[in-house]
């Protein structure tokens, strides 16, 4: 089963919001609100409301446990913009767009399947950060070597202008 809650007329840009959004948008939705509470961004209290208000939704209306639930989607969609103006020199004005976005998060009930999916994506995401944890420390090993190679070549110029 679904549950779907949508937040509209939030006075956020949804291309701010949807930084946060596409952040935690694959991950189990215990460590999304985990994350959530991490991120230092205006847009996470707007997107941790209507995921704790999915899962009340889920839960007082269907009586769906919370650790049952997993993300399907979170869609950032844009809301109508507010035009406004600011007066400059000459008397001319510039425009300010105000933009809103519309928030809408669904949840879904896990099943054998969904819960395999999750921890096959998680294993992906570990394996992913292995591999470019492994990526930056050949490029630093690299770079190293290729310090000392150009301090030697310094060093036996010196030596043999020393001599003549």
């Amino acid at each position: 089963m679904q549950f779907k809650v949508t937040q509209k007329n939030t006075r956020q840009t949804p291309r701010k919001v949807r930084l946060v959004a596409n952040t935690i948008k694959d991950l189990p939705l215990d460590q999304a609100i985990k994350q959530l509470a991490i991120i230092e961004r205006r847009a996470t209290l707007v997107l941790l409301k209507t995921i704790k208000q999915a899962i009340a939704n889920a839960k007082n209306n269907h009586g769906v446990d919370a650790s049952k639930l997993a993300i399907k989607e979170i869609l950032v969609n844009p809301g109508p913009t507010y035009k406004r103006f600011n007066p400059v020199s000459r008397g001319r004005a510039h425009s300010i767009m105000k933009r809103t976005c519309h928030i809408t998060v669904t949840l879904e009930e896990k099943t054998a399947k969904t819960e395999e999916k999750a921890v096959i994506k998680a294993e992906k995401v570990a394996k992913e950060a292995k591999k470019e944890e492994k990526k930056s420390v050949v490029k630093k090993a690299t770079s190293k070597k290729a310090v000392k190679k150009t301090t030697t070549k310094k060093e036996t110029v010196k030596t043999t202008t020393k001599k003549q």
